[in-house]
């Protein structure tokens, strides 16, 4: 049964946005990456630029292949195809051995194409017999939302360490779940929040934990696609939970939370579909929300289904802004800051701070191998997953109360993340 319904929704269907991938040794700041182990062999060359320019960090310095951690992709839908698997090529830590699908011929096509050999081809029955190949260390479960819970439980219990998609499930007793599997298997859980280790966000993080934009005020964002196909999993609640919410939505709340650091303590939720539109007779077409901060600081997103590609956001506090459009893409993104001009008081500065933009996927997974190479806890664990899908659980009962939720305050700032990504060697 299983197997069927992957065959069906598998991610293959959906996810076809924007691909292409930049040079392995492109630049990127320092705050995002994970230092090679003392064993690698290491390569330095002399500079060639003026202090004018910008640093370059030099040769990207991959780690051997015996020494990379083994990853099995679950799921051979856009995304994998389209972006994860052509990610090993810029890996410097993370090599694929393993590929796991419901349709056969794909699978050992795309190994063909990846070098994959048929021992490391699975499906989702033999997916268990993972625990009997010690060449893969981590799975990169793709597959449909209502399926992570299962799947993640499945690996953990094969002695795997589980990196998944986001959102993490569709409920949240669903990723306590796989919270206590991986916990129980003393295995990594890591959640697939590709623009947490990206460069433009990790600066925009870094500028607002040094107050370079005052204090944080308030943030808009906005995510959405023009959905096609009324069949696709996507648009079954089943598999999906939700429509545009947890699909795009998810990444405009999260970055309310990263950015600011903290957590929501109210949410009011607005959601809305089209009358006798096929693709939404299940899910929202759209939605729209309001976060509110312990400090003060509030957050307005939208979300839709139905809309031509809009991906941008905007930071904005006492003393500048920060602004992103695209802000949400795999690529593409461009970060605009606005502030008093130190240099001419009466005027103000609108700089464009471009950084190289290696595959993010390549960044995730190599700061996830290196979390299990050196026993770190990942930046962003099951708890940040869990904390995601909480808040929309509470969104949902917003919109459909009409009134809003009240959360619980948490603790501390960064409740939920594991350490930031180490910086480059």
């Amino acid at each position: 049964m299983v197997d069927d319904a992957s065959r069906l929704w598998t991610r293959r269907r959906v996810l076809g946005a924007t691909g292409g991938l930049l040079t392995a040794g492109a630049w990127m700041p320092p705050v995002l990456a994970a230092a090679a182990p003392p064993s690698s062999p290491q390569v330095k060359l002399p500079g060639t630029f003026a202090k004018t320019e910008r640093e370059r960090p030099g040769p990207p310095n991959p780690q051997p292949e015996s020494e990379r951690v083994g990853w099995a992709v679950v799921g051979l839908g856009h995304l994998s195809l389209e972006e994860i698997l052509p990610a090993f090529g810029q890996s410097k830590r993370s090599k694929l051995v393993a590929l796991v699908s419901g349709d056969r011929a794909k699978a050992q096509a795309i190994a063909k194409q990846y070098g994959v050999s048929d021992k490391g081809l699975y499906d989702y029955t033999s997916f268990d017999q993972l625990k009997d190949n010690p060449e893969v260390q981590a799975v990169y479960i793709v597959l449909p939302n209502s399926m992570h819970a299962e799947f993640t439980v499945r690996a953990a219990q094969a002695g795997k360490h589980i990196f998944c998609e986001k959102p993490m499930a569709n409920t949240p007793a669903e990723c306590q779940q796989m919270i206590d599997a991986c916990k129980k298997a003393d295995r990594k859980l890591g959640i697939a929040y590709r623009l947490q280790y990206e460069p433009h966000h990790r600066a925009v993080i870094q500028m607002a934990r040094n107050k370079e934009l005052g204090t944080l005020k308030l943030f808009t964002a906005n995510n959405g696609q023009n959905q096609g196909e009324p069949n696709q999993w996507r648009h079954k609640k089943s598999l999906a939970g939700g429509g545009a919410l947890p699909d795009v939505g998810i990444y405009c709340l999260s970055a309310a939370r990263y950015f600011s650091g903290e957590e929501p303590t109210e949410v009011q939720g607005f959601s809305y579909s089209t009358p006798n539109d096929p693709r939404f007779k299940e899910v929202e077409e759209s939605f729209a929300f309001h976060l509110s901060f312990p400090s003060g600081f509030q957050a307005h997103c939208t979300s839709s289904y139905s809309t031509h590609e809009t991906k941008d956001l905007r930071l904005m506090g006492t003393d500048g802004w920060a602004a992103m459009d695209p802000g949400f893409s795999y690529n593409g993104l461009r970060l605009r800051v606005g502030m008093k001009s130190k240099s001419f008081p009466k005027a103000d500065d609108t700089v464009e701070r471009g950084f190289s933009q290696p595959s993010q996927f390549a960044r995730e997974m190599d700061h996830f191998s290196r979390c299990v190479q050196e026993n770190v806890v990942p930046h962003t664990p099951g708890e940040e997953g869990l904390a995601d899908v909480r808040i929309i659980e509470a969104l949902y009962r917003s919109a459909q109360d009409g009134k809003a939720v009240k959360l619980e305050a948490a603790k501390k700032l960064e409740a939920f993340r594991g350490p930031p990504p180490k910086e480059e060697g």
